[in-house]
């Protein structure tokens, strides 16, 4: 099963596509969609848009996952990082991809095993588990991370499935 993890952003959304395979996953990609922060939101918004739908259309994924995200100090920056992860739950559902959303503490804790971890950590893990890997900036380490932490999710409930058969 092909899935992509996004860690959502205005300036950049991070986003990585593994195969899982049983309990074994495979890195096949990773990278930024980036906006222009001279354009104006509208713009940046369609800047998303497009660059995820590109991803989607180049990387086929059969699942994808989102990073949560939580409330900042400044309400502005807030409501703008609200609109980006919007575009990063609308594309692939527009796709017919069926969407998960996991919370930072989460991803940490399923990557990591530690809901607290230091972002140095989730990046080291990510190494181990997809080994040899070039990562394309932190943000696409993070959407790895989600993908890793949504395989580890969707391979749990298809094996409850098939003991339940």
């Amino acid at each position: 099963m092909r899935l992509i993890g996004l860690d959502p952003g205005l300036q950049k959304t991070g986003w990585g596509v593994v195969d899982a395979e049983g309990n074994r996953l495979r890195h096949v990609a990773n990278g930024v969609v980036a906006s222009d922060p001279k354009k104006t939101l509208a713009e940046r918004l369609v800047q998303l848009h497009d660059g995820l739908s590109e991803v989607l259309k180049i990387w086929q994924p059969h699942s994808c996952a989102v990073e949560e995200t939580f409330v900042n100090k400044n309400p502005t920056s807030t409501l703008k990082l609200g609109q980006a992860r919007g575009i990063a739950l609308l594309v692939p559902s527009m796709a017919g991809i069926s969407v998960a959303e996991y919370t930072p503490n989460h991803v940490k804790k399923s990557v990591v095993g530690a809901g607290h971890a230091a972002k140095e950590q989730v990046d080291a893990m990510v190494q181990i588990l997809l080994p040899g890997v070039e990562i394309n900036g932190p943000d696409a380490a993070d959407a790895l991370a989600v993908a890793i932490c949504h395989a580890h999710h969707v391979g749990t409930a298809e094996n409850i499935r098939k003991v339940a058969r």
